[in-house]
Protein backbone atom coordinates (compact mmCIF):
# COMPACT_ATOMS: atom_id res chain seq x y z
CA UNK A 1 0.00 0.00 0.00
CA UNK A 2 0.56 3.97 -0.32
CA UNK A 3 2.62 5.22 2.67
CA UNK A 4 0.37 6.63 5.20
CA UNK A 5 -0.63 10.98 4.58
CA UNK A 6 1.80 13.36 6.50
CA UNK A 7 0.40 14.60 9.21
CA UNK A 8 2.90 16.52 11.28
CA UNK A 9 2.21 18.48 14.57
CA UNK A 10 4.09 21.63 12.89
CA UNK A 11 2.82 23.44 16.44
CA UNK A 12 -0.13 23.57 18.99
CA UNK A 13 -3.18 23.76 17.04
CA UNK A 14 -2.25 22.61 13.71
CA UNK A 15 -4.93 19.88 13.73
CA UNK A 16 -7.43 22.17 14.37
CA UNK A 17 -6.12 24.36 11.90
CA UNK A 18 -5.87 21.68 9.57
CA UNK A 19 -9.77 20.52 9.82
CA UNK A 20 -10.95 23.97 9.46
CA UNK A 21 -8.80 24.30 5.82
CA UNK A 22 -9.66 20.65 4.92
CA UNK A 23 -13.26 21.08 5.42
CA UNK A 24 -14.65 18.58 6.56
CA UNK A 25 -18.36 18.31 6.09
CA UNK A 26 -20.78 17.65 8.81
CA UNK A 27 -22.20 13.81 8.33
CA UNK A 28 -23.93 13.61 11.40
CA UNK A 29 -26.02 16.58 13.44
CA UNK A 30 -26.95 15.11 16.82
CA UNK A 31 -28.67 17.29 19.72
CA UNK A 32 -28.32 16.00 23.09
CA UNK A 33 -31.44 16.05 25.57
CA UNK A 34 -33.71 13.54 27.77
CA UNK A 35 -36.08 11.38 26.33
CA UNK A 36 -40.01 11.70 27.55
CA UNK A 37 -42.58 14.53 27.68
CA UNK A 38 -41.48 15.47 31.45
CA UNK A 39 -38.26 16.83 29.91
CA UNK A 40 -39.15 18.07 26.82
CA UNK A 41 -38.78 21.62 28.01
CA UNK A 42 -36.32 21.26 30.48
CA UNK A 43 -32.91 23.38 29.69
CA UNK A 44 -31.04 20.27 29.69
CA UNK A 45 -32.96 19.55 26.18
CA UNK A 46 -31.49 22.92 24.05
CA UNK A 47 -29.83 20.24 21.96
CA UNK A 48 -32.90 18.07 21.28
CA UNK A 49 -34.81 21.70 20.37
CA UNK A 50 -32.07 22.64 18.19
CA UNK A 51 -31.90 18.94 16.15
CA UNK A 52 -36.19 19.60 15.84
CA UNK A 53 -35.46 23.09 14.15
CA UNK A 54 -32.79 22.00 11.76
CA UNK A 55 -34.83 18.97 10.67
CA UNK A 56 -37.99 21.32 9.82
CA UNK A 57 -35.76 23.76 8.21
CA UNK A 58 -34.29 20.72 5.89
CA UNK A 59 -37.91 19.04 5.35
CA UNK A 60 -36.47 15.56 7.20
CA UNK A 61 -38.69 13.56 9.46
CA UNK A 62 -37.13 11.70 12.92
CA UNK A 63 -37.86 8.58 13.62
CA UNK A 64 -36.85 5.31 15.91
CA UNK A 65 -33.78 3.61 15.02
CA UNK A 66 -33.61 0.70 16.73
CA UNK A 67 -29.94 0.16 16.01
CA UNK A 68 -28.83 3.27 16.90
CA UNK A 69 -30.83 4.00 20.20
CA UNK A 70 -32.42 7.54 18.98
CA UNK A 71 -34.52 9.06 16.78
CA UNK A 72 -32.75 9.41 13.29
CA UNK A 73 -33.19 11.05 9.83
CA UNK A 74 -30.85 10.68 6.64
CA UNK A 75 -31.12 13.67 4.63
CA UNK A 76 -30.16 12.99 1.05
CA UNK A 77 -28.08 15.98 -0.19
CA UNK A 78 -25.68 16.90 -3.37
CA UNK A 79 -23.00 16.47 -1.14
CA UNK A 80 -24.15 12.93 0.21
CA UNK A 81 -26.44 12.24 3.07
CA UNK A 82 -26.35 13.93 6.30
CA UNK A 83 -27.91 11.95 9.48
CA UNK A 84 -29.59 13.74 12.19
CA UNK A 85 -29.70 12.13 15.38
CA UNK A 86 -31.46 12.72 18.80
CA UNK A 87 -30.03 9.95 21.32
CA UNK A 88 -33.32 8.52 23.49
CA UNK A 89 -30.47 6.93 25.92
CA UNK A 90 -30.85 9.35 28.25
CA UNK A 91 -28.44 12.37 28.55
CA UNK A 92 -25.23 10.45 30.30
CA UNK A 93 -25.32 7.81 27.60
CA UNK A 94 -25.68 9.74 24.69
CA UNK A 95 -22.68 8.15 23.94
CA UNK A 96 -23.83 5.15 22.82
CA UNK A 97 -26.21 6.41 20.34
CA UNK A 98 -23.82 8.80 18.80
CA UNK A 99 -21.07 6.50 18.76
CA UNK A 100 -23.25 3.24 17.04
CA UNK A 101 -24.38 5.96 14.03
CA UNK A 102 -20.95 6.87 13.73
CA UNK A 103 -19.27 3.23 13.50
CA UNK A 104 -21.84 2.23 11.06
CA UNK A 105 -21.24 5.02 7.90
CA UNK A 106 -17.78 5.06 9.11
CA UNK A 107 -18.34 9.18 10.10
CA UNK A 108 -15.11 10.66 11.00
CA UNK A 109 -14.97 12.77 14.76
CA UNK A 110 -14.36 16.01 12.66
CA UNK A 111 -17.52 15.46 10.66
CA UNK A 112 -19.67 15.42 13.57
CA UNK A 113 -21.36 18.42 15.12
CA UNK A 114 -22.96 18.04 18.82
CA UNK A 115 -25.28 20.74 19.46
CA UNK A 116 -26.12 21.27 23.50
CA UNK A 117 -26.55 23.05 26.23
CA UNK A 118 -24.35 25.37 27.37
CA UNK A 119 -24.18 26.76 30.91
CA UNK A 120 -20.91 29.00 30.71
CA UNK A 121 -23.18 31.09 27.93
CA UNK A 122 -26.38 33.11 28.43
CA UNK A 123 -29.49 32.61 26.85
CA UNK A 124 -29.58 33.48 23.50
CA UNK A 125 -25.93 33.37 23.28
CA UNK A 126 -24.16 30.32 20.86
CA UNK A 127 -20.76 29.32 20.26
CA UNK A 128 -19.21 27.06 17.89
CA UNK A 129 -15.82 25.23 18.41
CA UNK A 130 -14.10 21.70 17.99
CA UNK A 131 -13.15 20.10 20.50
CA UNK A 132 -12.13 21.15 23.80
CA UNK A 133 -12.86 20.25 27.45
CA UNK A 134 -16.58 18.40 28.28
CA UNK A 135 -16.56 20.98 31.46
CA UNK A 136 -18.99 18.70 33.49
CA UNK A 137 -21.85 18.10 30.53
CA UNK A 138 -22.26 14.19 31.08
CA UNK A 139 -23.33 13.98 27.26
CA UNK A 140 -20.42 15.18 26.00
CA UNK A 141 -18.22 13.46 28.23
CA UNK A 142 -19.68 9.60 27.10
CA UNK A 143 -19.36 11.07 23.45
CA UNK A 144 -16.00 11.39 23.48
CA UNK A 145 -15.47 8.30 25.80
CA UNK A 146 -17.44 5.94 23.11
CA UNK A 147 -16.11 7.87 20.26
CA UNK A 148 -12.47 7.54 21.54
CA UNK A 149 -11.59 11.53 20.39
CA UNK A 150 -12.75 14.62 21.83
CA UNK A 151 -12.08 16.27 18.11
CA UNK A 152 -15.45 16.63 17.10
CA UNK A 153 -17.59 20.04 16.50
CA UNK A 154 -19.98 21.65 19.79
CA UNK A 155 -22.44 23.68 18.95
CA UNK A 156 -23.04 25.25 22.49
CA UNK A 157 -26.38 27.16 23.07
CA UNK A 158 -26.60 29.35 26.07
CA UNK A 159 -28.91 28.47 28.81
CA UNK A 160 -26.79 30.66 31.73
CA UNK A 161 -26.06 29.45 34.92
CA UNK A 162 -27.66 29.03 38.64
CA UNK A 163 -24.66 30.81 39.97
CA UNK A 164 -24.19 27.89 42.38
CA UNK A 165 -22.40 24.81 41.05
CA UNK A 166 -24.65 22.83 43.62
CA UNK A 167 -28.14 24.28 42.38
CA UNK A 168 -26.91 23.33 38.52
CA UNK A 169 -28.40 19.35 38.62
CA UNK A 170 -31.79 20.66 39.79
CA UNK A 171 -31.79 23.81 37.26
CA UNK A 172 -30.79 22.06 34.14
CA UNK A 173 -33.73 19.44 34.93
CA UNK A 174 -36.07 22.18 35.08
CA UNK A 175 -38.30 24.72 32.83
CA UNK A 176 -36.58 27.76 31.80
CA UNK A 177 -38.57 31.12 32.89
CA UNK A 178 -40.48 32.26 29.45
CA UNK A 179 -38.38 34.89 29.05
CA UNK A 180 -35.38 32.62 28.92
CA UNK A 181 -36.87 30.33 26.62
CA UNK A 182 -37.36 33.16 24.22
CA UNK A 183 -33.75 34.11 24.38
CA UNK A 184 -32.73 30.24 23.91
CA UNK A 185 -34.93 30.28 20.95
CA UNK A 186 -33.53 33.22 19.14
CA UNK A 187 -29.95 31.73 19.97
CA UNK A 188 -31.19 28.28 18.30
CA UNK A 189 -32.53 30.57 15.12
CA UNK A 190 -29.61 32.67 14.94
CA UNK A 191 -27.20 29.15 15.07
CA UNK A 192 -30.20 27.66 12.06
CA UNK A 193 -29.22 31.00 9.87
CA UNK A 194 -25.58 29.30 10.14
CA UNK A 195 -26.50 25.81 9.08
CA UNK A 196 -25.87 25.48 5.79
CA UNK A 197 -22.37 26.55 6.47
CA UNK A 198 -21.87 24.62 9.50
CA UNK A 199 -22.95 21.50 7.18
CA UNK A 200 -20.40 22.55 4.82
CA UNK A 201 -17.76 22.38 7.38
CA UNK A 202 -16.90 26.06 6.19
CA UNK A 203 -16.96 27.02 10.00
CA UNK A 204 -15.09 30.38 10.05
CA UNK A 205 -18.35 31.70 7.94
CA UNK A 206 -20.43 29.90 10.60
CA UNK A 207 -18.81 31.46 13.52
CA UNK A 208 -19.16 34.99 11.83
CA UNK A 209 -22.10 34.50 11.66
CA UNK A 210 -23.47 32.70 15.02
CA UNK A 211 -20.69 34.53 17.24
CA UNK A 212 -21.85 38.48 15.58
CA UNK A 213 -22.71 40.54 18.34
CA UNK A 214 -26.57 41.78 18.16
CA UNK A 215 -26.76 45.51 17.31
CA UNK A 216 -26.27 47.54 20.15
CA UNK A 217 -29.48 49.50 20.96
CA UNK A 218 -29.11 53.21 19.97
CA UNK A 219 -28.66 55.21 23.71
CA UNK A 220 -31.39 56.84 25.19
CA UNK A 221 -31.60 60.74 25.30
CA UNK A 222 -29.95 62.01 28.97
CA UNK A 223 -32.74 63.31 30.90
CA UNK A 224 -31.01 63.58 33.56
CA UNK A 225 -29.17 66.38 31.97
CA UNK A 226 -31.99 68.45 32.67
CA UNK A 227 -32.26 68.87 35.99
CA UNK A 228 -30.95 71.77 37.82
CA UNK A 229 -27.61 71.54 39.41
CA UNK A 230 -28.99 73.02 42.66
CA UNK A 231 -31.14 70.39 43.42
CA UNK A 232 -27.72 67.95 44.17
CA UNK A 233 -26.46 70.20 46.52
CA UNK A 234 -27.06 70.70 49.91
CA UNK A 235 -29.33 73.53 51.17
CA UNK A 236 -26.85 76.03 52.64
CA UNK A 237 -26.70 76.04 56.48
CA UNK A 238 -29.20 77.55 59.04
CA UNK A 239 -32.32 76.98 56.15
Amino acid sequence: GGSPPFRAPLRRGFFVDAALDNRAMIRLLAGLGNPGPEYQATRHNAGFWFVDEAAHKLGATLVPERGYSGLAARVNRPDGPLWLLEPMTFMNLSGKSVAALARFFKIAPDEILIAHDELDLLPGQARLKLGGSAAGHNGLKDIEAQLGSAGFWRLRLGIGHPGVKAEVVDYVLRKPRPDERDAIEKGIELSLAALEFMLAGEMERAMMKIHAKPPRPKPEPRVAAAVPPALDEDPPKGS
